[in-house]
Parts: C-alpha cells; sequence; structure tokens
C-alpha cells in the first residue's frame, strides 16, 4: 500500500419506509457497493450503514388507511429490505431504522444541543385544518384554485399550470385531500432552526468552499440557496410538526414532534451507533467507542445521495452538526436519476423496472450491476436503461470478452497438464496494443498508444492499466473504469486469437509453447478479475474458486500465480442475457404486478339484457377486493380516461378508468370502490393497468362506480 488505510463511514440515502425498493434504490445502493468493495480490497476500514426513513404523515396515513399501526407498516417493510439488498450483493454492515432508541436518544440530544446555542426559536403559524381528520395539513394535503391564474386542482404550494409559487392558504376554494373536507385556518406555535444565523451562513460558505467536498455543480447549486441568487433561498427551517404524528417528540413541548426531515438523517448516525453497540463494528476491526469513532480526525463521513435531496444534505445537515458539536459530513457524493429507454421512471406510466421481479424471474444480479456501472460517472448525471443495449453490453463484454479469455485456455490445462500452469512467458504487447488502438476512436485511442514503454511486457501492461482503472474507481467513473478493463480484455483476446492455442495443441512437439500461451492467458483473466471484483462480486468468487485462491485484493495485480500452481477443472462461469427474459421484465410494464383493462360497462350489461350463465366455480376465479383510490389524475391525450391509485390492501397499484366523463378527479379521492385485482395484465400507451374498477351504466356521464357499505376496508375479498 502507498498510504496509511483510510478509516470510512459511508451511507447511502435513507428510503421512505412505506414501500418496497424501486429501481432508482438500487442503483444507489450499487454505485454505494461498488465504491465501497473497491476501498475494502485496498485494505481501507469501511462501516457501510444505512436505515429506513421511518416517520412522517405518509406513513401514519398509509398505516391508517391498511387499519395497522404505522410500527407494524415499518416493520413489514423492514422485513423486505434483505431479499432485495442480498439479491444485488449489496452488502451494508447495518441496517436499521429511524424508529429506534437511538434515532430518538440522537435526534433530541442535537437539538437540545442547538437551543443551548441560541439556534432555536418558536414562532406562530397559520396553517389549513382538516376538520373531519382532526390534523393540520401538510401541502400535498391540500388543493385548490391556482391565486394567480385560477386554475382549479393545484397543489398547496405551487401551480403546475402557470409556476406561481404561494402558501397554501393563498388558494382559493381549498379542500383536504384527505378528506375532502373545506380546511379552516388554525395557529399553532412552530419551533424554527435559526439557519439564516451569521455564523450559520458563514459556516457553511467555509463548508461549500472546501476543495472536492462537492462535485462543483453541486457545490454551485447550494451556494446559490445560501447567497439568495436561486430559485429557492436560504431560510429559517420549521422543525416541528404538531400531533397526530408519527415521529419524534419534541423535549418538553407536548403534542410536538420534529419534522421528518430532521430526524432522517440522524438515522445515519443511529445506524451506526446500534452497528457498534451489536459489536458488529468491534467484529469489523474497529476498537473505538461510537462517540470516539465519530470524533476522530481520521474518520471520513462520505454520503452516497439523489441530486432531490442536496439541499437538505448540503445546509441543515451540515449546519445542525456543526453547531451541536458534531463532525459533519467530509464528502457529499451526487448522482442523478434513471432512466428507462429515455422516460422518467414512473409506476403508473409503466415505465418502471421492478428489482424484486428482476430477480424473480432469475436474472443475474450482476447483469445489472455490471450494466449501471457501466453508464455511471462522477457527474450529477441521469443514466438510462436501455433493454436491447442491456443484453449487448452484458453479453459483449461479460461473457464474449471476459469469461471467454477463461474458456478458451482452461481446457488445455486441465487435459493437457493435469491442471497446473506453466511459465508465465514474456510477450511484447506492443502490437496487440496498436491493433486496439486502430479500431478505437480518438477518445478511447489516447488509453492504448502514448504509453509503449509500459507495453513492452504484456503482463506490465496490464499492471499498468491497472492504475489507471484504479484511479477511476477512486473517483466514481465507474464507466471509464470498465472501459478500460475491456480494452484489455480486448487485447487479451486478440493475443489469443493470434496464437490460436486450438491449432497449436493438434502439434505434441509445441506443447510447451500451449502451456505458456494459456498459462499468460489465465494469469491476464485473473488480472481482470481483480479489476472487476468491485463490480461482480459473486463473479469474482467463482473465478477465485476455480483458480485454487484466495479472495483476491488489488494489491495482487503485482502478483502473478506462480509456475505449478492448480487450477480447478473450469466450469461454465455466467449465462448470457436472453432477450426473451428483458420481454418478461417489461411486460408488465416492470412493475410485477397485474394490468387490466380501464373500467368499461359491457354492451350486454348496459342494454339490460343477460349474458351465459356461469358456474360457482367460474366466479371463484375472480379475485373481486374493495380498494380505495389514494389518487385520481387526467391523462393526457385520452379523452375518456382517469389514472386511478388503488390501495387494494397489499400495496397500490394503477388502473386506467374510462369515467372521465363521469367524474372529476378530485370527487374519486379517498372513496372506496371494488376492483377486479386478478385481471391480466394490459400494456396501453399512457402506461400499465393493474386490475379494473367495476361500474353500472351505459357509459359516457351516464357510469356509476360501485362502493361497498361502510365498515368495508381495503383489500376486503368480495364473495
Amino acid at each position: 500500500m502507498t498510504r496509511a488505510p483510510r478509516n470510512l463511514f459511508v451511507t447511502t440515502a435513507l428510503p421512505y419506509a412505506n414501500g418496497p425498493f424501486h429501481i432508482g434504490h438500487i442503483m444507489e445502493y450499487i454505485q454505494a457497493d461498488i465504491w465501497v468493495r473497491f476501498q475494502r480490497m485496498q485494505g481501507h476500514k469501511v462501516h457501510f450503514v444505512c436505515a429506513d426513513d421511518a416517520h412522517g404523515a405518509p406513513i401514519m396515513l398509509k398505516a391508517e388507511a391498511e387499519g395497522i399501526t404505522p410500527e407494524a407498516l415499518v416493520a413489514r417493510i423492514a422485513a423486505e429490505r434483505p431479499k432485495y439488498l442480498d439479491g444485488f450483493h449489496i452488502a451494508f454492515d447495518n441496517w436499521y431504522s429511524t424508529h429506534s432508541p437511538e434515532n430518538v436518544e440522537l435526534s433530541q440530544a442535537i437539538y437540545q444541543a442547538l437551543v443551548a446555542e441560541g439556534l432555536i426559536y418558536k414562532e406562530p403559524v397559520e396553517q389549513f385544518f382538516d376538520p373531519v381528520k382532526n390534523m393540520f395539513l401538510a401541502d400535498r394535503y391540500i388543493k385548490g384554485e391556482c391565486p394567480k391564474c385560477g386554475a382549479k386542482d393545484q397543489f398547496g404550494d405551487a401551480c403546475e399550470v402557470c409556476g406561481s409559487v404561494y402558501s397554501p392558504t393563498d388558494l382559493r376554494n381549498p379542500y383536504s385531500t384527505l378528506s375532502g373536507a373545506t380546511p379552516v385556518r388554525k395557529t399553532s406555535e412552530h419551533f424554527f432552526f435559526r439557519l439564516s444565523d451569521p455564523r450559520c451562513v458563514q459556516f457553511l460558505e467555509q463548508w461549500l468552499d472546501t476543495p472536492g467536498r462537492l462535485q462543483p455543480a453541486v457545490a454551485n447549486k447550494a451556494r446559490e440557496w445560501l447567497t439568495g441568487k436561486g430559485e429557492q433561498q436560504l431560510a429559517d427551517w420549521d422543525i416541528s410538526r404538531d400531533a397526530p404524528y408519527f415521529g419524534i417528540p419534541i423535549p418538553d413541548a407536548p403534542g410536538k414532534y420534529f419534522y421528518v426531515w430532521l430526524d432522517a438523517p440522524v438515522g445515519y448516525l443511529a445506524s451506526l451507533k446500534h452497528y457498534f453497540s451489536s459489536g458488529k463494528a468491534r467484529a469489523n476491526g474497529e476498537l473505538r467507542s461510537f462517540d470516539e469513532f465519530l470524533a476522530a480526525p481520521d474518520v471520513e463521513q462520505i454520503h452516497f445521495i439523489g441530486k432531490d435531496i442536496i439541499y437538505f444534505h448540503t445546509l441543515f445537515w451540515p449546519a445542525m452538526l456543526r453547531f451541536a458539536g458534531r463532525k459533519g459530513p467530509d464528502h457529499v457524493f451526487v448522482h442523478g436519476f434513471i432512466t428507462v429507454s429515455g422516460a422518467k421512471m414512473s409506476k403508473s406510466r409503466g415505465t418502471g423496472i421492478s428489482p424484486l421481479r428482476y430477480l424473480d424471474l432469475g436474472m443475474n444480479p450482476e447483469w445489472l450491476r455490471y450494466y449501471i456501472a457501466a453508464k455511471l460517472n462522477s457527474n450529477v448525471e441521469d443514466i438510462d436503461f436501455n433493454p436491447d443495449d442491456f443484453v449487448a453490453r452484458v453479453n459483449s463484454d461479460l461473457v464474449g470478452k471476459y469469461v471467454n479469455i477463461a474458456s478458451r485456455c482452461a481446457g488445455f490445462i486441465a487435459k493437457r497438464f493435469e491442471g497446473r500452469l506453466g511459465r508465465v512467458p514474456r510477450v511484447d504487447a506492443r502490437a496487440y496494443f496498436k491493433q486496439q488502438a486502430e479500431e478505437d476512436d480518438a477518445a478511447h485511442g489516447r488509453h492504448a498508444e502514448g504509453r509503449d514503454g509500459d507495453q513492452r511486457d504484456m503482463v506490465a501492461a496490464f499492471q499498468n492499466e491497472a492504475r489507471f482503472v484504479r484511479e477511476a474507481y477512486e473517483q466514481r467513473e465507474f464507466g471509464q473504469a470498465l472501459r478500460l478493463i475491456m480494452r484489455l480484455a480486448d487485447v487479451a483476446n486478440r493475443y489469443i486469437a493470434d496464437k490460436a492455442p486450438w491449432e497449436i495443441a493438434k502439434d505434441p512437439a509445441r506443447s510447451a509453447e500451449l502451456h505458456e500461451i494459456c498459462t499468460l492467458a489465465l494469469n491476464l483473466f485473473r488480472l481482470l478479475t481483480v479489476m472487476l471484483k468491485p463490480v461482480t462480486p459473486a463473479l469474482a468468487a467463482k473465478v477465485e474458486q476455480f483458480l485454487g485462491i484466495a479472495p483476491l485484493t488489488w494489491d495482487d495485480v503485482d502478483i502473478l500465480l506462480p509456475e505449478g500452481h492448480a487450477i480447478h477443472p473450469y466450469e461454465h462461469l455466467l449465462q448470457r442475457v436472453d432477450p426473451k427474459q428483458l420481454e418478461a421484465l417489461f411486460d408488465n410494464g416492470g412493475n410485477g404486478s397485474a394490468p387490466s383493462k380501464p373500467a368499461a360497462a359491457p354492451a350486454a350489461a348496459a342494454s339490460g339484457q343477460t349474458t351465459a350463465e356461469v358456474s360457482i366455480e367460474d366466479f371463484a376465479k375472480l379475485d373481486l377486493r374493495i380498494a380505495r383510490i389514494v389518487a385520481a389524475e387526467l391523462v393526457e391525450g385520452a379523452d375518456k380516461l382517469l389514472r386511478l391509485t388503488l390501495d387494494v390492501g397489499d400495496g397500490e397499484r394503477t388502473v386506467f378508468a374510462g369515467i372521465r366523463a363521469a367524474y372529476a378527479p378530485e370527487t374519486l379521492v379517498g372513496r372506496l370502490t371494488v376492483v377486479l385485482a386478478n385481471l391480466k395484465p394490459r400494456k396501453m400507451r399512457f402506461g400499465l393497468s393493474e386490475g379494473m374498477v367495476l361500474a353500472a351504466g351505459p357509459g359516457g356521464k351516464d357510469i356509476f362506480l360501485l362502493s361497498p357499505d361502510a365498515g368495508a376496508t381495503p383489500g376486503m375479498k368480495v364473495k
């Protein structure tokens, strides 16, 4: 090692505990996991933790709709996490929850430290209050007419029609999306963090200006907020919410709770504290206590987050920690979003990818790890999942280039040399690199040319290139790292094709030459495995078993397998992607749940005619359930359809219903109806429909949704 081992405390953004992981979560976790594995391969000590973000009104309301406690809801969600994390080889050291005694203790301690610094104050705030739900309404639960342009059904903070920003109390004819009731104005005392305090501003200016702490684009955006030049200006932060609320109580303030964004990032520390108290940190080689570790100057605190939560992580969070007497993050690494074939991820539009469906279809998780890594760089850029590109890239790179090296040469070692390697020959690599450079474009060619002095020997050339791969990993330029690796794989395959061991094997007199060619090829394969291991750890483990070697570290780049080393019989290492698997993945819009046709009254039923008789067995095939309409939206480009989001008891699903002429969307929210839940999936040009709501009437304006009697709840079966 050329430098002392680093001590790294690494986290990813906390997922909200009201639903399963989506592909955006998995992308972020894969990115962080690759970087963590790379650091560990270099001998650095990493403590990699995360937690469920388990508080807030949405979780409270979802639990209420399901007839369970918030605690039961977050516990159910937490129980589902391992199958995703384990499935994609994402190796957190600790996964926890913000609904924990550690988070209560730390959040309240940080708050009290801010109080002692004079940075907390109280102020009365007038808000809308739902007299039916008996609760104050956040902006997302209020709709009405825009005070500027008069557009209807606009949320309580901004108009989607004219772009105006306003306060919820400015809305005309407001209504609660939770109950439909007209909200009343009510005043409550709120607690504020004085983020505009000159001490906070001065600290944040210095923090943002620290070289390398943030990507330039992220630092510039945060400075805009800090200086008031951007769209969102720095303001004191409302950190309290009124009961009923699922969260952490504010000390000495009955009925007041911390706003979820105060205690959520503290969840990083709470998970770390649980990691220490459980003994996992000691097992990972950390002998210091939790408090000693966090205060230590050698510990680097690093967050991986999406670009949608920059504001909280680059302003509120550092200032909270600094004035609570705690060390703040050393780096915040921000990434963009993931799209599918150029379209924004959207479950309702059927443009999402279900990670669980991916695994259930038997698709190799390392295909996705490799593909995502090949798209990622250190910038705040969106990446796109293109099915055709996915198949081509994985099959060409991982199977056609990398695995191909071993599959072409291992058999000769087993059959002709009793499974033992020979001498590693010195091979002038310049001709092979030159061939590669001639086929590369100018940007790629500079990596293959210009280092001829390093390329006189094939092994030395690969070892030299590994330095550039290592630097790319360190800088989170994963796409660049994989391009370099695959360029080396091309060179190795050119060498094998040039030497044609299958032809040499026909001449017993050239046995020694055959032995050396295959020995060199497998050593190059091993070097490539070292470089790929952060991305494909399970594949690397299979290679380690095949080669009969200990788990590879980055230092193994400088080592070759000795003459006489025994390898195991070669077994196929990686299957190709079958395009039919991609078809199956997207057959349900990537959501893994059953879509259906939009609701429509059958012609025979509308005219009063009787259809053919069915048996009780036929009727039993129908999965009719009570559903609550969580959201209802107009469908752009469709005159008859509404997009309904339904709570069917075991989750939410989207249904396109042909009832637009009969119902205004806002009148449906919160209403119970009946849905046919097991109708065959149906793809529509607007997205995926996942059920059919039942209605009566001839159609048009004369159509009537079925509604259950009082007492029915989402998920109940209709018999």
